[in-house]
């Protein structure tokens, strides 16, 4: 019986590292993570200013997040994280949170959903 082997490693064994490395960038691209180092966020002249809540501001569980995104040259809308979770299809009030604290981002995203390097982040604490 033939062995098949790539520098002295079976083929079996190549296959399994190639397919937890698609495992690996595929769980970063779907979490909106950056995978490579190319996928640093665009810096495009664009700023964002969370204007409500405060870092440090007591908060109820329910608590509505404004901001103001200056557009750059290729912002045109943000993408909002708390605790470091992206949440889709966000209408501008952040629910359901447990007690403590939590960190809020709101970031910066092009129309295709890159993320540009305009960014705030507030910490705030949940009663």
């Amino acid at each position: 019986m033939t062995k098949h082997l790539y520098m002295g490693v079976p083929m079996h064994v190549m296959r399994y590292v190639a397919f937890i490395g698609l495992g690996v960038i595929l769980t970063g691209y779907l979490s909106g993570a950056p995978v490579f180092a190319a996928d640093k966020p665009i810096e495009d002249g664009s700023k964002i200013v969370i204007t409500s809540p405060r870092t440090g501001d007591m908060v109820t569980d329910n608590f509505e997040l404004t901001y103001q995104l200056t557009k750059g040259s290729q912002a045109v809308h943000v993408h909002v994280f708390v605790d470091n979770k992206y949440q889709k299809g966000f209408s501008g009030t952040v629910e359901g949170l447990s007690r403590g604290q939590h960190k809020i981002t709101v970031t910066g995203a092009t129309k295709d959903h890159n993320l540009v390097a305009a960014s705030q982040t507030i910490t705030v604490d949940v009663q």
